[in-house]
């Protein structure tokens, strides 16, 4: 059998190194860590790169007319987003004017309120002093009561009357608010009377 020569030898290792290094480069290109394909285009072009592919300062038409969508919808959405703040803005309007309106309701209310409160402390007091004049009206004479009663406004004599009535009823007795009518002057107890009947 022939005995290989070194140069033999030599030459067969190299086309093993190169066999092994094409089939390490493609096995990388095969599971992504290099891109041969590319690599060749850029060494040697075969013919002009496709628009969109294009890798110049310029961008691409289609790249332009995504932007320009892009672009569309912004506008389109910053035009929504102002009819929102418009509306709204309209809202608080109508909104602010309902509660001064609400506001106005409410002092109108509080001015009523105290108005019917000093009311009823007036009322409250003009009471007390109806209940003291009856008691003190019973305490006196019925001729000295008459030409008393006789000189103040017919509500208030009608008012003690009642009182006298209400306290009567209240303690059992008989009420004298009928005797000091009949006491009085024939034309103010007739007054007195008809009034009583209308009040």
């Amino acid at each position: 059998m022939k005995k290989v020569s070194d140069k033999a030898k030599i030459a067969y290792l190299a086309i093993l190194i190169f066999f092994i290094t094409v089939a390490g480069f493609f096995w990388m290109d095969y599971i992504g860590l290099i891109d041969i394909r590319k690599y060749v285009e850029r060494r040697f072009p075969s013919e002009a790169p496709m628009v969109v592919d294009a890798e110049d300062d310029e961008p691409s038409l289609v790249a332009k007319e995504e932007f320009e969508k892009e672009k569309q919808k912004l506008l389109e959405r910053v035009e929504d987003l102002d009819r929102r703040e418009a509306r709204i803005a309209e809202v608080e309007k109508s909104l602010n004017t309902e509660k001064e309106k609400l506001d106005g309701v409410r002092r109108g209310l509080d001015v009523e309120r105290k108005k019917l409160e000093d009311e009823k402390k007036k009322y409250s007091g003009y009471k007390k002093n109806v209940q003291d004049l009856a008691s003190k009206i019973i305490s006196i004479p019925p001729d000295e009561a008459v030409q008393i009663i006789v000189k103040w406004e017919e509500p208030l004599i009608i008012d003690v009357l009642r009182q006298i009535d209400a306290d009567a009823v209240e303690a059992g007795k008989m009420s004298i608010s009928s005797y000091l009518i009949s006491l009085m002057p024939k034309e103010k107890a007739s007054r007195i009377m008809y009034l009583m009947t209308q009040i």
